[in-house]
């Protein structure tokens, strides 16, 4: 199946299909330099079939998790283009997480002003969420993301047979952005993971598809995140604080997106959201940390003097923005902790 977002800067297809890693020659343009970035929790298999499909690949894996999307590893990337004769007219090729997406993404975006950029997710988060929508970025003096910039991929291939290697606390985590979707803009999909087996691979799909699509409207509508694009942060204020306060391996990013969810919700929608964060094994509090939790709210990039616009769900399928001041987000933040 593929799915098509149209852009202002032009759009892109996202290709989705299961064994769908073993046609990406068919699909990107691999004829000529190609830089295949990767982790080290990737299976070198994935790499190695998309390296088998390029005239002239270089692979790069780096280590696994959050530590890797740093400035010092995005110049490792910058290095391997520069060493290899890239040039304009050569692409890189992300395979793996989030990770690995943002930091090629935004390697792609800087040398020579713009490579070809082709994103193969193979965790639940990426392939529902990050892989899309353009965003590329990396962390900087401990604060998530504040270094990117606005770079969408030339295409996007899924292939959920990909997801079968991944334990269950990443399955989860990677959910919690499709849950994130289903409360903002989807009653049917939040209503899968009330009621249907999340071990079956046809509703595991239909997760999927479904997201892409409430993403996929979101990102043609507001691109650049001016106004619309924003409801994509349902969750995040609080999640990217505690990213910054906590250890990366304490709280996945998944994780951190559902601890930040419960208080942004009605009465009636939080009761609903936290058996379903039950189903799926995910936390629903922190313990402690109010004070360091607020003062990373400060540096959110939806801060403004002493207000932060944050996302707030009335009833399940609809949201509002709301303008809050920090002492109302600080009593949130106490309802969200022990």
């Amino acid at each position: 199946m593929m799915i098509q977002v149209k852009t202002a800067s032009g759009g892109y297809p996202i290709y989705l299909e299961r064994g769908g890693l073993s046609r990406v020659g068919e699909w990107l343009n691999l004829n000529r330099r190609v830089l295949v970035v990767t982790d080290s929790g990737v299976p070198a298999a994935y790499a190695e079939t998309v390296a088998a499909c390029c005239a002239q690949p270089t692979v790069v894996t780096v280590p696994q998790g959050e530590t890797s999307k740093s400035l010092s590893t995005l110049t490792l990337l910058l290095e391997a283009l520069v060493n290899n004769g890239f040039t304009r007219t050569d692409c890189i090729v992300a395979i793996g997480g989030g990770v690995v997406g943002d930091l090629s993404g935004f390697a792609a975006s800087m040398f020579m002003r713009g490579l070809d950029f082709y994103n193969v997710p193979t965790t639940v988060l990426s392939q529902v969420d990050s892989s899309i929508g353009g965003k590329t970025a990396v962390d900087f003096m401990g604060l998530k993301n504040i270094v990117g910039t606005f770079y969408p991929p030339k295409a996007v291939v899924i292939d959920p047979d990909t997801l079968s290697t991944l334990p269950a606390r990443q399955i989860s985590n990677g959910l919690a952005e499709a849950v994130k979707m289903s409360l903002t803009g989807d009653a049917t999909l939040f209503s899968l993971f009330e009621t249907a087996d999340l071990t079956d691979s046809a509703v595991l799909d239909e997760i999927i598809y479904r997201s892409l699509l409430i993403k996929k409207q979101v990102v043609e509508q507001d691109e650049h995140e001016a106004g619309l694009r924003k409801v994509l942060n349902f969750g995040h204020t609080l999640a990217h604080a505690v990213e910054s306060v906590y250890d990366m391996e304490t709280y996945y990013h998944g994780e951190c997106v559902a601890i930040g969810m419960v208080p942004m919700c009605a009465p009636s929608v939080r009761s609903r959201l936290l058996a379903v964060l039950e189903r799926l094994n995910l936390p629903t509090t922190l313990t402690g940390g109010a004070e360091q939790l607020l003062e990373a709210c400060r540096h959110d990039k939806k801060a403004t003097g002493d207000t932060i616009t944050t996302v707030y769900v009335p009833h399940i399928g609809e949201f509002e923005f709301r303008n809050i001041n920090f002492a109302a987000l600080e009593a949130l933040i106490k309802e969200a902790t022990e």
